[in-house]
């Protein structure tokens, strides 16, 4: 009988996904934007909008179509994040592991 070992080193260092990375970070982004979204329905005199006009082109505040330009964006910058700081996290581990 022999007993299976486990021969990765220790400091050993996987690679982050891509997708699952692009998929959670776009979802967080899009949960975070709608609380922000409900947070100014309840909230609307605290100004909650100004950020959004600033980073998603083509936001319109508390209309449909703001709100549905504003989950593009979401995703949008959820990959973006993803497919950068993934790839860059993957590259470096796999050089300095």
């Amino acid at each position: 009988m022999s007993i299976a070992r486990d021969t990765t080193p220790a400091h050993h260092v996987g690679h982050i996904p891509l997708t699952a990375l692009g998929l959670s970070l776009s979802s967080f982004f899009a949960i975070s934007f709608l609380a922000c979204i409900l947070l100014g329905v309840i909230l609307p005199d605290v100004g909650l909008h100004r950020p959004w006009l600033q980073f998603f082109p083509g936001f319109e505040w508390v209309t449909v179509r703001g709100v549905v330009i504003g989950l593009i964006w979401t995703q949008v910058y959820g990959w973006y994040t993803a497919l950068i700081l993934g790839s860059l996290f993957n590259f470096f581990a796999a050089r300095f592991t």
